[in-house]
């Protein structure tokens, strides 16, 4: 996030249960290009003289900075937060920046967002400069996430998950996921020459999910089945399944998804959560239908030194 005076712009991160900045100029934790990139906007921000956001006024112009590395490339995606509809104002200092990360930069995007809101995205884009997704490769497959789509921050962590995840899914199994994403779970399912039908509802995660369909092979490509929407509205997918993999954000399973689930249950459903307190909360109603029992648990440390951890839990059919 990007608050202080234009004179000195902070770029960090919000101190617990408020809107003041932990600034970040040569934080220990990020990749180096996290802190590069923070390092460039704050000057880009001083030569042109462009005000932070402040949230109390609803005024000043830069409100954030998102920054993706890709790892083969080592260059980083960036996405500037202003709070305007429109990006001529911060042209010039989006062309300063583009110019002082020079080849360390994979592309640059502009996202206008002029409301009062604590969503850090809004609804206006321009694309800048550079390729349009940072591509990855993650359990076997090309997996492509354009800027406003959802991606772990960990992916050395996050490419266990997904090994761990493909182990649950026996050869010849059929598969079913709910809010897949850009698909960096089942597209590598599909290589390994599994039907998966894909759900998700983003815009964003759609076109990268698309994308990375698009780079295999013809052969996979025509095992995969794309079904647009809320999970609660897909659960026709949960019929001609034998997995069903869920990866659902903290508010947990839609209610819809989480009833077709327990009166009709697949042979075994494989669930990523997020927040520990919402998967008790399904997986309670998941075993008290009685159709499900929890088989085993893996917690995983996606944000180092912190609290917070991302679960995996396999369930199976009694």
């Amino acid at each position: 996030m990007v608050r202080g005076r234009a004179r000195s712009p902070k770029v960090g991160l919000f101190q617990a249960g408020s809107h003041r900045i932990a600034d970040i100029p040569n934080c220990p934790v990020h990749h180096r290009l996290v802190n590069q990139s923070a390092q460039a906007l704050k000057a880009a921000m001083r030569e042109t003289g462009l005000s932070p956001y402040a949230d109390a006024a609803h005024r000043g112009l830069v409100r954030a900075l998102q920054v993706v590395v890709e790892r083969s490339s080592q260059s980083v995606q960036l996405v500037v937060v202003t709070n305007s509809s429109e990006s001529g104002p911060c042209l010039e200092m989006l062309d300063r920046l583009q110019r002082s990360l020079g080849s360390e930069l994979h592309s640059l995007w502009w996202n206008g967002n002029p409301e009062r809101t604590n969503s850090i995205l809004g609804p206006h884009w321009s694309h800048i400069c550079g390729p349009d997704a940072v591509e990855e490769r993650i359990g076997g497959a090309s997996v492509f996430f354009p800027p406003g789509a959802f991606g772990q921050s960990h992916l050395v962590l996050a490419d266990r998950i997904v090994d761990a995840i493909h182990a649950c899914v026996d050869d010849g199994a059929r598969v079913a996921e709910f809010y897949a994403g850009v698909g960096a779970i089942g597209l590598g399912l599909l290589q390994r020459g599994h039907v998966v039908g894909f759900n998700e509802v983003s815009p964003a995660g759609l076109r990268g999910l698309e994308a990375g369909i698009a780079r295999i092979s013809s052969e996979s490509s025509e095992r995969a089945r794309v079904v647009p929407g809320t999970a609660g509205s897909c659960t026709q997918l949960l019929a001609d399944c034998d997995i069903a993999i869920v990866d659902p954000p903290r508010k947990g399973l839609d209610a819809e998804l989480l009833s077709a689930i327990c009166a009709n249950p697949p042979p075994r459903l494989v669930y990523l959560s997020c927040d520990l307190e919402q998967l008790c909360r399904d997986t309670a109603a998941l075993v008290s239908a009685g159709e499900l029992r929890l088989d085993r648990l893996q917690p995983y440390a996606l944000f180092p030194f912190t609290d917070h951890i991302e679960t995996l839990a396999v369930f199976e059919r009694n």
